[in-house]
């Protein structure tokens, strides 16, 4: 229903006189504020969101679906994203640019050829990780270590040839580590370090891109590799160097997060953790780390790293604007308004997960998802704006889980108290620290 202005003032929501931010700030970041709300008002809330004025919150995937097909998002929330930029924002160029670029990246980044093609590198790098833990005295930082992995291992992929030797790989690494404080982190415009680190992630763009060119198109390669399969599409230099930096910033914490969370959740409950050791045992008998083949074979790894990403997904929420009129149960939101998706609340509704933070990862059997409505679990988004990398992001989730859970036994440090809070994902407040037990099949 519409107000004054066209906004929807009609949805039940807190009082709008300011812009949400000491509110938010209260309950410990918008994870919490919209599981606050949603709880107080239900599945459909109006809110200030800080930066971006009324915004329209859904938390019923039966209500997604009304939203499942808009192909925007709302710019002024991404603007942060123009720096990185030569080509237009890639999070929210017009969909008449948008559909085709995002075919281009799902036919490699959704593609088995891609995932075979690079299944050996992740496992040198998972296999790495798993060496110096063991080499380590003392307990080990979670999402620390697995994040830097999660970096390396994108940054392999989207790169590839143009990470000729470990010392470039690290190089690359520091430099996006650079760009992320400095660009993103800070209220002040980067420095010259900064912009020296962004000028060298685009100089090493254009050595791959370099490569490639001459090679016929329609070369089998390109369904394997990123900066080639876009060469051949026709997109700008600038636009692939910009296409390269996005993934390598939705992917840099994205794995590692999920599989420390993953991590922390078996420590807690040895009865899974006894579950999923048990089938690796089985599956992979002595050998210390899976092919690409035996992924499918791994369904209770694959139902407990779903589980860990329903409880904690690494990006809590998303935007999209409504481009028409959209009706919402008894509410209609006026085209223009921020529909806001809070991706732990929809994953949190007791509707369609009972006891919804009881860590079980028999939801995810076909027997218990038969019914449930698919926008009930939406660790990745949803519709044309959803993350184009979210099975690459499952199969480097479950090897970096099973070299790791086939090589040591995990148990949470005592003293910790663990606190999901927002960096950029959802992250533990004070990391994640684990003692380590080296194990053997069957133990």
């Amino acid at each position: 229903m519409r107000g004054d202005g066209g906004t929807p003032s009609q949805i039940p929501g807190p009082a709008t006189g300011n812009d949400g931010a000491e509110a938010i700030a209260a309950a410990g970041g918008l994870h919490n504020y919209q599981l606050e709300l949603h709880a107080e008002y239900g599945p459909v809330v109006r809110f200030p969101l800080p930066g971006g004025g009324l915004a329209v919150s859904v938390a019923d995937p039966v209500l997604l679906e009304a939203t499942a097909k808009i192909d925007k998002r709302p710019e002024k929330l991404f603007e942060f994203l123009a720096p990185l930029q030569e080509a237009g924002n890639l999070q929210t160029i017009p969909a008449e640019e948008h559909g085709p670029w995002r075919r281009t990246m799902l036919s490699v980044l959704a593609g088995r050829p891609s995932h075979e093609a690079h299944f050996a590198h992740f496992t040198e790098l998972a296999t790495e990780l798993a060496d110096r833990w063991a080499a380590a005295g003392g307990p080990v930082v979670l999402q620390r270590d697995l994040s830097e992995l999660s970096l390396r291992m994108i940054c392999r992929y989207a790169l590839g040839g143009g990470l000729e030797d470990a010392d470039s790989a690290g190089r690359v690494v520091s430099a996006f580590e650079t760009v992320l404080t400095e660009y993103m982190g800070q209220a002040e415009p980067a420095g010259p370090r900064a912009r020296e680190a962004l000028a060298y992630l685009r100089a090493t763009v254009d050595r791959v891109l370099d490569a490639h060119r001459g090679r016929p198109a329609g070369d089998d390669a390109d369904r394997a590799d990123m900066i080639a399969a876009l060469a051949a599409a026709g997109e700008s230099p600038a636009r692939i160097r910009d296409t390269v930096l996005m993934t390598m910033l939705a992917a840099h914490h994205t794995t590692g997060v999920a599989v420390s969370w993953t991590l922390y959740l078996l420590a807690t409950h040895p009865d899974v953790a006894e579950r999923v050791t048990g089938e690796l045992d089985r599956v992979l008998g002595d050998r210390a780390a899976p092919g690409y083949g035996d992924l499918k074979d791994l369904t209770c790894l694959e139902t407990a790293v779903k589980e860990a990403m329903r409880l904690y997904p690494p990006g809590p929420y998303g935007a999209r604007e409504a481009t028409e009129d959209v009706v919402l149960g008894e509410y209609t939101v006026p085209a223009g308004t921020t529909i806001f998706y809070p991706f732990w609340a929809v994953h949190m509704n007791p509707e369609y997960w009972p006891d919804p933070r009881v860590f079980d990862p028999e939801r995810f059997t076909p027997e218990a998802s038969a019914g449930r409505p698919r926008l009930a679990y939406i660790p990745f988004g949803l519709g044309p704006r959803s993350c184009e990398g979210a099975t690459l992001a499952m199969v480097e989730a479950e090897l970096v889980l099973a070299v790791l859970l086939k090589r040591f036994h995990f148990d949470l440090a005592p003293g910790q108290t663990v606190t999901p809070i927002e960096r950029f994902v959802l992250w533990a407040a004070d990391d994640i620290l684990m003692d380590l037990t080296p194990r053997t099949s069957g133990n």
